[in-house]
């Protein structure tokens, strides 16, 4: 039981540290952005803007999950030395 609250404890922190990230926060406005984008592309009936934004949703969250994973591998590999 008490493992299980150390476990939980330290997914908060995690939380927490992800929602005081920059690249989080850029990501979720380049999502807001992009998204933003599909709409007005969807709503003038301009398909082509409409798949740019789309496109630009999918490579703004490649791009964090690219970046953290970076970020990952550079702690761990700073803790092996």
């Amino acid at each position: 039981m008490i493992s299980m609250a150390i476990l939980h404890t330290r997914d908060e922190v995690a939380y927490m540290e992800k929602l005081k990230s920059r690249k989080f926060w850029i990501c979720v406005a380049a999502c807001l952005a992009s998204i933003g984008t599909s709409i007005a592309g969807l709503r003038s009936d301009n398909q082509t803007v409409a798949a740019i934004g789309s496109i630009c949703t999918i490579a703004s969250a490649a791009i964090y999950a690219f970046a953290e994973a970076w970020v990952d591998a550079k702690a761990i590999k700073k803790e092996d030395e």
